[in-house]
């Protein structure tokens, strides 16, 4: 990787270095490691010219994966209400993004996760951070089981999203929205809300 120095004017390939310097930064080290500061130097910038462009670490990152939505915005929308319908609202928001037109921005990230480490590394710390945290917080989840809960959960969204949209294994691409949330909603809220596997619940000690 090739480092750069030196200061660049406000144009769009001081954005795109940004960017750049962002998704190695992002894949390397994680989101919780990666520093607006080192991103700014990585990219030959001062940082406040990251954050005149981007605001926010949270927006940079979006702006890194091309999101074509804010999960910070839409989750707590979609898990205000009651605790036990929790599950079937977050199958229901999946579904809504998906099938809306910009599932298919999000259908090309996926997709070239599932054959790209440096990609799958970027995607998985979407969904933890982004996604899977945002969750864990407006639920007020224990800390402790989070991780568990949170792992579990992404094996039904992603299943969900592999088998509708990737495999088009049938009858899930052209079953409706609402069925497909009352099919796996209830497994989605067992893994936010009940009790974890003896095996897999952490130690209060851990």
């Amino acid at each position: 990787m090739v480092r750069r120095s030196g200061r660049r004017p406000g144009n769009q390939d001081t954005r795109s270095s940004i960017l750049d310097a962002a998704r190695n930064a992002f894949a390397e080290k994680g989101y919780d490691k990666a520093s607006i500061r080192a991103i700014a130097a990585e990219a030959g910038v001062d940082p406040a010219l990251v954050h005149h462009y981007f605001g926010t670490k949270d927006k940079l990152f979006l702006a890194t994966m091309d999101a074509p939505f804010d999960p910070g915005e839409l989750i707590p929308q979609a898990l205000r209400g009651p605790r036990d319908q929790a599950g079937e609202r977050l199958v229901r928001l999946v579904l809504s993004i998906w099938d809306s037109p910009a599932g298919t921005t999000a259908l090309g990230v996926f997709r070239s996760a599932l054959s790209n480490e440096w990609t799958a590394r970027l995607l998985r710390e979407f969904v933890v951070t982004q996604i899977l945290r945002k969750a864990v917080a407006e639920l007020a989840l224990d800390p402790v089981e989070a991780p568990v809960r949170s792992a579990l959960v992404a094996t039904q969204i992603a299943g969900l999203i592999t088998a509708r949209y990737v495999l088009k294994l049938e009858p899930l691409p052209s079953a409706d929205p609402e069925a497909l949330v009352a099919a796996i909603g209830p497994n989605v809220q067992r893994f936010l809300t009940e009790p974890l596997p003896p095996k897999l619940a952490p130690s209060a000690d851990a």
